[in-house]
């Protein structure tokens, strides 16, 4: 049986190199191009079985692409699937003569993408569904890399692009990668998986072991990474406040110090590139919100508010309510513990100054939890140790009051990997 032929149309290198690497491996025939007009020589050329093309270039060009395409009766047949941003409903009304079978909205969750591929082609393309979190932030010269719940190869193998993306996105000339696996325990059975994450990391050229990091508590890694020639120059710590105290700079502000702590991760790195692929697979959120995320809107938001002031709970109700995000107000910590085991929330609002049990507490419970919401500190405590203790604890922003509640409901959305103007 002959085997099929995928031509990729796209100039984002992570996506393009990462998706031709895969389909490779399952031993399907792939050509790439750099943009349409180089795109639309080989795609007559060698006349694929599927088209996977780019559309973030003007939309008028990409109707002009997809009507030459479809005015020669040898390329007229070859399925498109396209991605590129939510585009507005007219525009899909104009796709539709096209043979385009799938429209995906960058940043693409790739599981679904490749299961979508696997069906145009009747082709099988495995995929690693290990349950494993896995984001990355950065910030200045520094990539955080945080990963938990298992070693998933497919993500490792996709960190290994993402890292080069955000090296070049951001212009940074020496990159330092932090790598976070506190909440992970291995053995070896996971040795190589281990070893495929390291290389991912150290796979760039402009990354050098001395400048790697690694968060664990786990033996395991600490004694494959002394063991290991290639991982010679990784140092290992146990210790996550003292390590964040030394990647904050003592002088640096508060206030960019609560930017910074956007390091502790499970966001968008930047919030004008989310970049070309999620980190984040179908399996990792509920089926409902990724639905409604693969279509182009609004997730259904959850939302919990913690605060003994009922002024700050109102306000934030009513700000997160324009993002149609549904808000549960609790005026202290252990109302909201009392609910916690038995309903999910996707955020936490959470002050630390409150009668009774204070944030820091809440944060201690939140860490028992098998998913544990998104936490976005909002105080008015400024000092340093406040930020620093909130951030061992899993907080994954800090913000410092008075700030206007829309600021607040902008950090849930990229927190969450979502993007709208509040």
């Amino acid at each position: 049986m002959a085997m099929k032929q995928v031509l990729i149309i796209d100039e984002t290198p992570l996506f393009r190199d990462y998706v031709k690497d895969k389909l490779v491996t399952d031993k399907i025939l792939v050509e790439s191009a750099l943009n349409h007009y180089d795109g639309a020589k080989k795609m007559h050329t060698i006349l694929p079985d599927l088209l996977i093309l780019d559309a973030t270039f003007p939309f008028e060009e990409l109707l002009d692409f997809l009507q030459r395409k479809a005015s020669n009766p040898n390329t007229a047949r070859i399925p498109v699937i396209l991605s590129g941003p939510v585009l507005e409903h007219g525009q899909i009304a104009q796709l539709a003569p096209y043979r385009i079978i799938k429209y995906f909205n960058k940043p693409i969750k790739i599981d679904v993408f490749f299961e979508t591929i696997g069906q145009l082609l009747q082709t099988a393309i495995p995929i690693d569904t290990t349950p494993c979190i896995l984001e990355t932030h950065v910030n200045n010269n520094i990539i955080f890399v945080e990963i938990s719940q298992g070693l998933n190869r497919e993500k490792i193998t996709l960190l290994r692009y993402r890292i080069s993306e955000l090296i070049t996105a951001n212009n940074i000339t020496a990159p330092k990668i932090v790598l976070m696996m506190t909440a992970l325990t291995l053995s070896f059975v996971d040795g190589m998986n281990l070893e495929l994450l390291l290389g991912s990391i150290l796979a760039d050229m402009r990354i050098r072991d001395k400048n790697v990091k690694v968060l664990t508590f786990d033996k395991y890694t600490k004694q494959l990474i002394a063991g290991h020639p290639e991982f010679a120059g990784i140092e290992t710590s146990t210790d996550v406040s003292s390590f964040i105290r030394e990647v904050v700079p003592k002088s640096q502000d508060i206030y960019d110090m609560a930017e910074l702590t956007n390091m502790h991760l499970l966001t968008a790195t930047d919030e004008n590139d989310e970049g070309s692929v999620q980190m984040r697979f179908r399996s990792d959120v509920s089926q409902g919100s990724e639905s409604a995320a693969d279509a182009g809107v609004d997730m259904y938001i959850k939302v919990a508010i913690i605060d003994d002031d009922s002024i700050t709970r109102a306000v934030l109700q009513k700000a997160f309510s324009v993002i149609n995000a549904r808000s549960e107000l609790f005026e202290n910590g252990a109302d909201f513990l009392s609910v916690i085991k038995s309903k999910s929330y996707d955020v936490v609002v959470l002050d630390i100054l409150m009668p009774g049990l204070n944030g820091f507490d809440i944060l201690t419970a939140l860490r028992d939890l098998e998913y544990p919401p998104v936490v976005i500190v909002y105080s008015s405590m400024s000092n340093r140790e406040s930020v620093i203790q909130a951030l061992s604890l899993g907080a994954k922003s800090y913000l410092i009051k008075p700030l206007k509640p829309e600021a607040v409901v902008q950090k849930a959305q990229e927190l969450l990997g979502l993007t709208r103007n509040v």
